[in-house]
């Protein structure tokens, strides 16, 4: 089948949403709006006020622009807030990769591969902290200046390793990388070493980080989390959650594993009262899309004052 849509005006796509039925009130905003943000992004929000099972997909009764775009914003907020969240995450994951290997076996310690286990693409990885470092080849020095002032010191004053220390480089990996580099650790002793690090066991934390690098990067890319069935879903949640009654790919599952490690990490967050305040400020949001269950609140987990 060949596809053979037109592309439309900005006037045309806002006549096309109104013809479906939905209530457009400022047309002046709509128009902004869908110059500003883009048709095909508004339309994953307004997707869940849509009968898809008629020709069409005309608009429910009472669904308006204003409230599509509320979802919209809701959503936003919310990859912000995860964002910050799991930055504080990853910065202790690099912590605790390159202060248990370091003092283990050597701030070079992950240029041995007899550290990784034995299917564990080592060769991957040396790529891709030499692509960060911009080196050419194996044995060089960068091919050009790194955007990284500790880099451009290390091989300024030193020639080998053709690699900087581990307390550098784990700087410079991904999300993603980081956690398939702890995965990939060929002792077990060591993953256990580094999970204590955020109050867990190696297997939650393999599986947390994992999904965690995955959720960055919608979040990266704005991608919509409202609304969404996550493809790459977490384990173990229900197993360190056993009053919790939820599904382990929405969004709530994300909440639950963000705020178990900052717990851990920042005794002091505030992040599940941000998480709370958010959710309150747009009460049209439907949570249960999120997964969230109707009494989350009531929940010890989550530490809210309960009124009587």
């Amino acid at each position: 089948m060949r596809f053979t849509k037109p592309a439309l005006s900005l006037p045309q796509q806002l006549a096309k949403l109104q013809s479906r039925g939905l209530a457009v009130t400022d047309q002046a905003s709509g128009l902004h709006y869908l110059q500003h943000v883009g048709y095909y992004r508004l339309s994953a929000y307004a997707l869940p006020l849509q009968d898809c099972t008629q020709t069409g997909k005309p608009f429910q009764s009472g669904a308006t622009f204003d409230l599509v775009l509320d979802f919209y914003r809701f959503d936003r907020e919310l990859r912000l807030l995860v964002l910050d969240a799991i930055e504080r995450c990853e910065v202790a994951l690099r912590s605790a990769l390159s202060n248990e290997m370091s003092v283990r076996h050597g701030p070079h310690w992950f240029m041995n591969p007899r550290h990784f286990f034995g299917r564990f693409n080592h060769a991957r990885l040396i790529t891709d902290i030499e692509d960060e470092a911009r080196i050419s080849a194996p044995g060089g020095l960068p091919d050009q200046p790194h955007q990284e002032v500790f880099i451009n010191h290390y091989y300024t004053k030193y020639g080998e390793p053709h690699l900087p220390p581990s307390w550098m480089v784990m700087e410079t990996l991904s999300l993603s990388s980081l956690s398939r580099l702890y995965a990939g650790l060929g002792t077990g002793a060591e993953r256990i070493a580094i999970a204590r690090h955020f109050g867990t066991d190696e297997f939650v934390l393999r599986s947390w980080f994992h999904v965690l690098s995955y959720v960055r990067n919608l979040c990266a890319h704005h991608a919509r989390l409202w609304n969404r069935q996550f493809v790459i879903k977490f384990r173990q949640v229900a197993r360190r959650h056993q009053t919790f009654l939820f599904t382990n790919d929405r969004f709530f599952a994300v909440a639950v594993v963000l705020y178990d490690l900052l717990r851990q990490l920042a005794p002091d967050t505030r992040w599940h009262l941000r998480l709370r305040d958010l959710l309150s400020q747009y009460p049209v949001v439907p949570l249960g899309a999120m997964g969230f269950p109707v009494d989350w609140q009531q929940e010890v987990f989550w530490g809210f004052p309960h009124t009587p």
